[in-house]
């Protein structure tokens, strides 16, 4: 992996120096930034902020009724028979075993809120930062955040060539 990593750093250098090298025209942008400053982002995390915090009212009753259970149990515990311990214990280990559950449902379900809201407004920014790449003939646009390549002109994609050097149709 770490050889990879290397080989597309390398590549990659080789690929800015052979751009500037030939007056190819780079452009960057940091994405994350454009994002934040889109109106449907702003939105659409306030529509997730609103979604997690049904849940998060959820567990709040839950962790209250928790508190409560463990306050009786630890106040009647010494009056308490054997089998009534046994089951008030019981009863607090499966509150205790549906809020962890709830909590990772509530994550697995805000992230896919996230993700489902998020996805349109990402490819609306992606969509608009090659059509500025192809409007503005740029050649290349890098994301400053990642230093990946976001945009290239289809004439310098080497996929084919590779392809045949592999012998891949």
């Amino acid at each position: 992996m770490k050889k990879f990593v290397l080989f597309f750093a390398f590549g990659l250098l080789l690929c800015s120096a052979n751009a500037i090298a030939h007056g190819a025209k780079l452009g960057y942008i940091h994405p994350s930034e454009l994002l934040s400053l889109m109106p449907e982002v702003i939105k659409a995390n306030k529509d997730i902020e609103t979604f997690a915090k049904t849940y998060q009212d959820q567990l709040e009753a839950m962790g209250k009724e928790y508190e409560k259970k463990v306050q009786e149990y630890q106040a009647g515990e010494k009056t308490m028979t054997d089998a009534v311990k046994e089951v008030k214990v019981k009863e607090i280990q499966d509150l205790q075993a549906r809020m962890e559950s709830t909590q990772k449902s509530a994550e697995e379900k805000v992230a896919k809120k996230k993700e489902e809201l998020y996805k349109p407004l990402l490819e609306k920014a992606d969509k608009a930062i090659k059509d500025v790449a192809k409007e503005k003939n740029f050649d290349y646009i890098f994301d400053v955040s990642q230093g990946g390549l976001l945009y290239a002109k289809d004439s310098d994609n080497i996929l084919p060539l590779v392809k045949a050097k592999l012998g891949i149709k």
